[in-house]
């Protein structure tokens, strides 16, 4: 959250830093102008959101482009120059919006409803747009559209396996509620077709990982697969998630494991009051940080989940901080400065560490970890799984020698997964 922005000459070697700021201030490029008069880059100096500015080459002035209460992903020009199209981060979804390149008057833009439209590129002559787009019930699927004409957007490619029948997947649904101390906590709530007032659900939380990503309201396989097989799913934009402006995204900042689980405890309340979800059946589920969140429930809030789904999460804060390569130097700062440093803060990140506290945890859990991770090392899962069971609480743990932090190996996602939901069928 805290960048300079240099513009280099090729031919001179001149370099000058065109964002000079005190504090934290955030600041990307995205492109010249077709006259290369202009830079344009989104920014969130003296502003809650990344907004697009540009910065006038020869003189060096600077003027907002394109300002929304929402964050700003970039603003690029099409093949001939004569658009400028921006995309934005809009409640958990991609918007494009676009704009005559000369008088920059906003023009229609390129839309699919409930799409996530990405990867957009134009024509010769700028008369018509490809562009990638995907939606809760289909992956990333390629799309062409004649611009300034009245049809609808002509899809050229079906990615989701032909096995799949999109009908039985469903659409995400946005959902705020007011946390415990009144802020309000935005999410991605996926219901299945299934659930009733009369057929009431299990339901899960998903955490993302980070600290500080989004769940988006796009394609997600082990979502839908969860949906399908009957859970309710909300995935929890928590305080500390990106896509909500500054103060948001820093309101967990040295409050991990505290301020942030009090919203996934809290978002339980929201899921019973749709009417559809058992309160004695509501699990948690995570990646990465958010695997972290699981363990961190099941630890300090013992008895508010059934269940814990932990894929490669941290337990042990302490030893995560202190083995960060020394290729993510700069990463390490970032959240050493979110965090907290090992040997300043040592007393807080044992705190929340729920390795350290692990005769807490009562409920069942699935821990699954890649024995390559550089991330969070194995023997993190191994001596978080040896501690719960010594509790006499149930453990499935499941490692995999190929991969590293995440799954990237098509036969054990498949195997994962299917260890997810038989574990969740049997304790949930």
């Amino acid at each position: 959250n805290d960048t300079n922005l240099y513009v280099e000459n090729l031919g001179t070697g001149e370099r000058v830093d065109i964002t000079p700021h005190q504090g934290n201030v955030a600041s990307s490029p995205s492109d010249f102008s077709p006259d290369s008069d202009y830079l344009y880059y989104t920014t969130d100096e003296d502003s809650e959101y990344q907004h697009l500015m540009r910065y006038r080459l020869a003189n060096g002035e600077r003027e907002t482009v394109v300002e929304l209460d929402w964050d700003i992903y970039y603003g690029v020009f099409s093949r001939e120059g004569n658009y400028l199209v921006v995309a934005a981060n809009v409640d958990a979804r991609t918007q494009l919006l676009m704009f005559d390149a000369d008088t920059l008057e906003q023009v229609d833009a390129p839309a699919i409803d409930n799409v996530n439209v990405t990867s957009v590129r134009f024509s010769h002559g700028d008369s018509a747009v490809a562009m990638y787009g995907s939606g809760s019930r289909f992956p990333s699927d390629l799309f062409i559209q004649t611009i300034g004409g009245d049809e609808e957007p002509r899809r050229l490619t079906r990615s989701l396996n032909t096995n799949l029948d999109a009908s039985h997947l469903v659409e995400a649904e946005v959902v705020r509620f007011p946390s415990y101390d009144g802020v309000e906590v935005p999410g991605v709530l996926y219901t299945p077709h299934s659930a009733s007032a009369d057929n009431k659900a299990a339901a899960l939380v998903w955490v993302h990982g980070g600290p500080g990503g989004q769940t988006r309201a796009t394609y997600n396989p082990l979502i839908q697969y969860l949906v399908n097989s009957g859970y309710v799913v909300y995935g929890i934009n928590n305080r500390g998630s990106s896509g909500y402006g500054k103060t948001f995204f820093a309101m967990d900042d040295k409050r991990h494991g505290e301020a942030d689980l009090g919203d996934v405890v809290a978002s339980k309340q929201m899921l019973i009051e749709t009417g559809v979800v058992d309160p004695e059946r509501i699990g948690i589920i995570g990646g990465s940080y958010g695997g972290y969140m699981v363990v961190a429930a099941l630890t300090f809030e013992p008895e508010e989940f059934e269940v814990g789904v932990d894929i490669f999460g941290v337990t042990n804060w302490l030893r995560t901080l202190e083995n960060i390569p020394p290729w993510w130097e700069a990463q390490k700062v970032a959240l050493y400065s979110e965090m907290g440093d090992p040997a300043t803060d040592r007393e807080r990140l044992e705190r929340i560490s729920p390795l350290f506290h692990a005769e807490n945890i009562v409920k069942p859990m699935i821990v699954l970890q890649g024995a390559n991770d550089p991330r969070v090392l194995q023997i993190e899962s191994d001596e978080m799984v040896a501690a719960v069971r010594r509790n006499d609480v149930h453990v499935d743990y499941h490692v995999y020698p190929d991969e590293g932090h995440g799954f990237r190996n098509k036969e054990n996602q498949i195997n994962g997964y299917r260890a997810i939901k038989e574990f969740l069928a049997r304790y949930l």
